[in-house]
């Protein structure tokens, strides 16, 4: 995978960047939505498959982003298919300040030291390119506006934006309302990126892992693709339904 592509982790994180405070908005939850963008993008890139609400690998082969390619080894060790939830929810925590590092060593942010209350230490972070951040924002506003069905990318981010919480960090008040309603429903257009983000407010929510979801009659086994894929389209619609109620 090459780097003139910002993988979906990243751009989740620099959409959650406050460029006043240096500080991330949802910190408490952005570490397991980081971790369902890793998910979205190995599977984009080929090495991962849906199997219902399982996550196998088909392909171990590096792709050359070192965060990526981490959770990929993670994911092979485990031999047989993981839930996703149980992967989002797992001992992994910390992935913020690990992506905070990695965009810092790419230059896509910059560590600014500081103090609190002129004594504890502390570091804001500052995105290099603004136009950057807007163009990712962009994409979600245009979504959002036009109603045309986005790309997987831009549907899996949106879809993982509004499970960590960031719809009010982005459209703030009440005059953001419709926006945050819209940005929910974006979530219908990826299967993939619905399934993951309903697993990351599962484990917010403190719910077990659904274990009696069972694939869909004469489903294809894992590594068939489309019919695993197509499984977690029902997934994906029971989000929006479950978010609009809450």
């Amino acid at each position: 995978m090459g780097k003139s592509r910002r993988t979906i982790p990243e751009e989740l994180l620099l959409l959650a960047l406050d460029p006043t405070t240096g500080t991330t908005a949802q910190p408490q939850t952005l570490d397991l939505g980081l971790a369902g963008a890793q998910l979205v993008e190995l599977s984009l890139a080929g090495r991962i498959v849906p199997d219902g609400d399982r996550i196998a690998v088909v392909l171990p082969r590096p792709t050359g982003d070192p965060t990526l390619d981490h959770a990929l080894e993670l994911l092979r060790r485990r031999g047989s298919p993981v839930r996703a939830a149980h992967w989002i929810g797992g001992p992994r925590l910390g992935l913020r300040q690990t992506y905070l590092a990695h965009l810092e060593r790419c230059g896509m942010v910059t560590a600014v030291p500081g103090q609190v209350c002129g004594v504890l230490p502390t570091t804001r972070y500052q995105a290099s390119d603004d136009c950057t951040n807007a163009a990712i924002k962009q994409r979600l506003d245009t979504a959002i506006r036009t109603g045309v069905p986005p790309d997987p990318r831009t549907a899996a981010l949106a879809a993982l934006a509004h499970a960590v919480g960031l719809g009010k960090h982005l459209y703030p008040g009440n005059e953001g309302r419709s926006s945050r309603s819209r940005l929910r429903d974006l979530i219908r257009y990826d299967p993939l990126g619905g399934m993951v983000a309903h697993a990351v407010m599962d484990v917010q929510n403190g719910l077990p892992a659904q274990q009696g979801r069972q694939p869909a009659a004469g489903a294809a086994p894992v590594g068939g693709g489309r019919p695993a894929v197509a499984r977690t389209a029902a997934g994906s619609r029971g989000v929006a339904t479950q978010v609009g109620a809450r």
